[in-house]
């Protein structure tokens, strides 16, 4: 599904990460937590194509096939969707208008005819049922007088929406409250399946209580220092990143 290997990468010239290696089988959600500066956002950002940073060498590979030298929209169509810790509001482009232009992309690019409008606002509006997301919200322009947790259940109707290959959730917890962060994850359980896997990076482990991971990894200094099961999350709660930021 994905596999990054021994991936280096630098903004300006400062390195930070330094041979970062990770690999994800269909239908698996791993979780990666780290101390601030780790590099944990880099990577989602690095994955998703944002053009700041320079990879000096390594290789990122999606279902066996490259993709540095894709476009964010390529990748987009390729099956990844990047959730982002603070989506931006884009004010004068209607929510409506956005989540249909991007879908009907998203079909054409795998040469399937456009939704009739009445198809979508079928599709949307029993999509945003199942995330509590109102009739209101759908009218406004994107995330515009949004709180954080309308934000982000916004973020994973469209990866409801778009049906990824690979998810990753950059701290999708950060400013959410205990309602809102039940309500993201049970949004994000639903699109759980054999032939979707999901990369969730977090600071905490209550994110955890609501996804499970499979695979727990720590990032440290720009790579992976330790990686276990479900448990190690707990550990890192309880004890903290001292000691694997020492090793790093």
């Amino acid at each position: 599904m994905l596999e990054i290997r021994d991936l280096h990468a630098k903004i300006g010239d400062r390195e930070i990460l330094k041979g970062l290696s990770l690999t994800v089988k269909p239908g698996e959600v791993h979780a990666i937590m780290g101390p601030n500066g780790a590099g944990k956002s880099t990577l989602s950002y690095i994955l998703a194509g944002k053009e700041d940073y320079d990879i000096t060498s390594g290789d990122i590979l999606l279902n066996g096939k490259s993709i540095l030298e894709l476009s964010p929209n390529e990748r987009s169509v390729a099956g990844l969707f990047l959730a982002f810790q603070y989506p931006i509001e884009i004010p004068g482009v209607a929510t409506m208008t956005f989540l249909k232009a991007a879908l009907n992309a998203h079909r054409k690019a795998k040469g399937e005819g456009e939704l009739s409008t009445p198809d979508f606002m079928k599709v949307v509006k029993e999509t945003a049922a199942k995330l509590n997301i109102t009739s209101d919200m759908l009218k406004r322009p994107v995330n515009v007088g949004f709180s954080g947790g309308e934000k982000k259940r916004a973020e994973v109707m469209q990866m409801a929406l778009l049906q990824p290959r690979i998810c990753i959730l950059d701290e999708t917890d950060s400013g959410l409250d205990i309602d809102a962060l039940k309500v993201v994850s049970e949004g994000v359980n639903a699109l759980r399946s054999p032939e979707r896997s999901f990369v969730v990076i977090t600071h905490y482990q209550r994110l955890l209580d609501h996804i499970v991971p499979d695979i727990v990894h720590v990032l440290s200094a720009g790579r992976i220092v330790k990686t276990g099961g479900p448990e190690l999350a707990l550990e890192l709660e309880q004890n903290g990143y001292a000691a694997y930021v020492d090793a790093a």
